[in-house]
């Protein structure tokens, strides 16, 4: 059966349950039929106060969602960096969240009246919704790829698309669902309370107080598709913003001579186990290392002090300021192709698929990075991490889910794309 005949088939039994309903109570006031409230309802919608009062409340609670939301996300952006704002506003989120809507109306009367009622409490609504949902978001943004984006120098633009975007979109999607079916029904309740003028809430409490039935159907009605359109709407934008993958800026250039990394005596250990000992090593500029050895024997802790992510417990690290690293994981921003995580690093979408071009199946190149063999992603991470510009090169395991004929084209890759830097591979063959 076509999903629209059976929706269309449920719907009828329930107006069908209704109309039998309100037959046999066969009262007026206590219950109306389907088509009575749908001819009070062509009667509002020939009256100019009603879309007075459409226009007004439509305006108000869109108004309190609106600064709601954009409230939520500065605070839930300036708690996630720091950690002493978020334990300070907890107890008001928390407080918003457990006092009833009510009390909260009662005291917006006292204090300002009615005119910004449904406002106000729509902001306060969508407030701890928003704001407790963007928060986990940023908390469970992947700290590898930050990592990624503090080592390759990557503007704050493009981490906030590629990286907190991605992170924070189912958190902040649920959150939106709850405020936005929150915010009409607290709204339209605050207006019926507050009674403003030109407001669907006050057009239902003269609906109860004539005991227009039928009139309290119709303007449920009302509320009930504004709120879907209201959602529908917003979640819209939404989708788009989230949808843009605006050009990426490449990152600030630093221009430097090329010039030896040095090691003096470097030790580093992880709790009771010491990985580096007294390493000592000069590089010299220019030129193509490997470190050989099995896993486990602190190629990675190396190259991660070299690239700065690791601070040795004693000895010395001098190296150029500038440095681009393939990970031994791939540490790429999934939800986007291959071109747009090496546009990250180059700035320029033309530039990264022609370079990937080289290593990569051109079927490949549009796809998101999640869809791609293991294979493919060590290739596109070293794509990213040759044509980032940088003084030196640091590639953790670069072969590793390469066939044989598959890695001979990505060492010739490797030494097209050196340009005069010094490379440092670290591999366990």
């Amino acid at each position: 059966m076509n999903k629209y005949v059976k929706k269309g088939l449920i719907l009828l039994f329930w107006l069908g349950a209704w109309t039998l309903l309100a037959l046999a109570v066969n009262n007026r006031i206590l219950a109306v039929t389907p088509l009575q409230t749908a001819s009070r309802l062509l009667d509002l919608l020939q009256e100019r106060n009603f879309w007075f009062s459409v226009g007004g409340s439509f305006l108000r609670i869109g108004a309190g969602f609106g600064t709601g939301f954009c409230m939520a996300l500065f605070l839930a952006s300036a708690a996630g960096g720091l950690p002493f704002l978020e334990e300070l506003l907890s107890p008001v989120m928390k407080l918003i969240t457990a006092v009833p809507v009510a009390s909260f109306v009662v005291l917006l009367l006292i204090w300002r009246g009615s005119s910004f009622l449904a406002a106000a409490v729509c902001f306060l609504v969508v407030l701890p919704c928003i704001y407790t949902n963007t928060l986990e978001g940023l908390k469970a943004t992947d700290q590898k790829l930050l990592e990624m984006a503090r080592v390759f120098r990557l503007p704050f633009r493009s981490r906030f698309f590629y990286i907190y975007c991605p992170a924070i979109k189912p958190f902040l999607y649920s959150g939106m669902k709850l405020a936005l079916g929150l915010c009409w029904k607290s709204g339209v309740a605050a207006e019926v309370i507050g009674t403003p003028d030109y407001s669907i809430g006050g057009g239902l409490y003269l609906s109860k107080v004539y005991l227009d039935t039928a009139g309290v159907f119709a303007w449920s009605a009302v509320v009930i598709f504004l709120s879907l359109l209201f959602e529908k709407l917003i979640l819209r934008l939404t989708a788009l913003f989230f949808a843009w993958q605006p050009a990426c800026s490449a990152p600030e250039q630093r221009k430097e001579e090329c010039r030896d990394i040095k090691l003096e005596a470097v030790a580093k250990s992880f709790g009771e186990q010491k990985v580096l000992s007294e390493q000592t090593a000069v590089y010299r500029a220019g030129e193509v290392y490997y470190l050989r050895g099995p896993s486990g024997s602190g190629k990675t802790t190396l190259l991660h002090i070299l690239a700065g992510l690791l601070v040795p417990e004693g000895g010395r690290v001098m190296t150029p300021d500038t440095v681009s690293v393939m990970f031994q994981e791939d540490r790429l921003c999934e939800d986007y192709d291959a071109i747009k995580n090496v546009e990250l690093v180059c700035g320029d979408r033309r530039r990264a698929a022609g370079a990937l071009a080289e290593l990569l199946e051109a079927d490949a190149l549009d796809k998101p990075c999640s869809r791609l063999s293991g294979g493919m992603k060590r290739r596109v991470a070293l794509v990213r991490a040759l044509e980032a510009d940088a003084a030196y090169v640091l590639l953790d395991e670069p072969f590793t889910g390469m066939d044989d004929e598959t890695r001979l084209r990505a060492e010739e890759y490797i030494r097209r794309r050196q340009r005069g830097r010094t490379l440092i591979i670290a591999t366990h063959i």
